[in-house]
């Protein structure tokens, strides 16, 4: 019997309770960060995908399954396909007017997102953190923030193995006045304070706080403001990254910023 994959218990949570905003935020905050197989009418032509179209009541759907099983037993023979995180498909097929046909006929997660949830999620996570200038003033431990906050935050730094050592959660009273809560990251690994910076910003909106607010700092462990931090914060350890000794070039679409394009 196949196992229930991450996107089913997120699909099967939001029908359950279809009128809890947080749940259906969960499945496509988990439709976005899942590596989803895309169904392709002919072999790629270098960075080009020709997705195989699904039509429905006039409305068009791409084909993706959160599994290479999945799509197998949906096409029967072999076929091509490409695998890409959800995110970077929504963002693909943003403003198309194109749905996505999830696991159809093969798993309890199938699912037909229309093409204004696509949409809507492009837009979701396209709007990326902002920089700030005011500087902090006093540190205290956090207090007031909602367990599904917490969760969030603990589960995107948990998919972030590899790209920083540690993150502390503090409140801050900065300089201006203003007060919130600021998240120190250490050890972050050159070039990772974009993804971390954006993942942190996606825990916070889809966590379903309106009008919230969380701000990040990229630290060393030699600095004297970690030592401050540390001492008063709630301490999030990231996983270490794990050791692979084969290499594979890096499939089409595996940077966010470098999308293969859709023909």
């Amino acid at each position: 019997m196949e196992h229930e994959t991450p996107l089913d218990a997120a699909f099967a949570a939001m029908e359950a309770a279809p009128d809890d905003d947080a749940a259906r935020l969960r499945f496509y905050e988990r439709l976005a960060d899942t590596e989803l197989h895309v169904l392709l009418s002919r072999e790629m032509a270098g960075e080009t995908l020709d997705p195989e179209i699904f039509e429905v009541e006039d409305t068009s759907f791409v084909l993706v399954f959160d599994s290479d099983a999945r799509i197998a037993r949906f096409v029967g023979k072999p076929a091509p396909y490409a695998a890409l995180p959800g995110r970077v498909i929504a963002g693909m097929l943003a403003g198309q007017g194109v749905g996505l046909a999830l696991n159809i006929e093969v798993a309890p997660s199938a699912y037909l997102v229309p093409p204004e949830a696509v949409a809507w999620l492009a837009d979701t996570l396209g709007h990326g953190p902002q920089e700030g200038a005011a500087r902090p003033a006093e540190l205290h431990p956090p207090a007031g923030l909602p367990e599904a906050l917490l969760s969030a935050l603990d589960a995107k730094l948990g998919r972030a193995a590899g790209l920083a050592r540690k993150a502390y959660l503090v409140g801050v009273t900065y300089d201006d006045g203003s007060r919130g809560h600021l998240l120190g990251i250490t050890g972050a690994r050159d070039g990772a304070e974009g993804p971390l910076a954006r993942a942190v910003n996606e825990a916070l909106v889809f966590s379903g706080i309106e009008a919230g607010a969380l701000d990040v700092v990229f630290l060393s462990d030699s600095d004297a403001f970690t030592a401050r931090i540390a001492r008063v914060g709630l301490r999030f350890d990231l996983p270490e990254p794990v050791s692979r000794a084969r290499v594979v070039p890096a499939p089409p679409g595996s940077d966010p910023e470098k999308p293969p394009k859709l023909r």
